[in-house]
């Protein structure tokens, strides 16, 4: 068992870094998921995604594998397509999710027009689906100041962000504060995708900023206790995901959200928000009564 389960971290290096990394990401992207999941939002995550490849695409053809330029290309390019949606959403009849949908789509179509100009096959495989079992002390860097400064804004904007969860024109009526957690939260996003694709590559980044959250949301009721379980989810499904991709010899990324996948159809199945939970545990309380 110790073999098994606690040998492999201890006796390599790049075992222990891609631990790391999970940790930062349970940590910083996955509460983000939190709030998209409660402003019904989910859906945005793998917009965004997408939104980011334009810009890591043009740091990568401009500087190559450099960590810096494909950074600042990925957030530019999500800050652009989140401020251009937010504008037009809030100074037309579009609804945000229409409006993301229309640039985000622009935005996919400039990256692959960027890709096709350069006449030869990109290797942006590790910015679609990542590599966490090469990130080096740069990208550890990064994954870990991104989520200091998400849990500093999550802390700062929390209360607003419950407000706009569950009456946003409430917010707008009474104070300032609806813009600045809007438009804070969005660049979180942001941060937070152009964090993970370091790590599992911006699609499968998604994955762990979502699956995790939705499984929580079927345990728990509480905000803090949900933003709690949902970065242990996270970060058990980072460890469970590694020791499948070590032993079984498959890639690392996908092994992760598969196994953040197993524990949300497990949720749906037996928690008390889910299928056959709710019956058990409605049966409980008729019982009890």
């Amino acid at each position: 068992m110790f073999d098994a389960l606690v040998a492999p971290f201890l006796d390599f290096e790049f075992m222990r870094r891609a631990l790391a990394g999970c940790l930062a990401l349970a940590l910083g992207a996955t509460p983000v998921g939190v709030f998209l999941l409660l402003r019904r939002m989910s859906l945005m995550g793998d917009a965004m995604s997408h939104a980011i490849l334009p810009g890591a695409a043009l740091g990568y053809l401009a500087f190559g594998l450099s960590l810096g330029a494909m950074t600042i290309g990925g957030i530019v390019a999500g800050l652009v397509v989140v401020l251009a949606a937010g504008l037009v959403a809030r100074s037309s009849i579009l609804k945000e999710d229409a409006s993301l949908a229309a640039f985000y789509l622009m935005s996919l179509a400039a990256g692959v027009l960027i890709v096709s100009l350069r006449g030869r096959n990109l290797d942006l495989l590790h910015v679609l689906f990542g590599s966490v079992l090469s990130l080096d002390d740069a990208s550890l860097l990064l994954i870990a100041a991104i989520t200091s400064v998400t849990l500093a804004a999550l802390a700062l904007l929390y209360r607003p962000l419950v407000m706009e969860c569950f009456d946003p024109s409430f917010l707008r009526s009474v104070g300032r504060w609806s813009p600045v957690a809007h438009y804070g939260f969005l660049a979180l996003v942001v941060f937070n995708l152009v964090s993970g694709f370091h790590a599992l590559g911006t699609l499968m980044a998604v994955g762990i900023m979502i699956l995790p959250a939705a499984s929580a949301r079927l345990w728990v009721r509480r905000l803090p206790t949900m933003l709690v379980t949902a970065s242990t989810i996270a970060f058990a499904s980072g460890v469970l995901g590694l020791l499948a991709s070590f032993h079984l010899d498959v890639p690392a990324g996908p092994a992760i959200v598969l196994t953040a996948g197993l524990a949300h159809v497990t949720s749906i199945l037996i928690a008390p928000g889910g299928t056959l939970g709710a019956r058990l545990y409605r049966r409980r309380r008729h019982l009890a009564a």
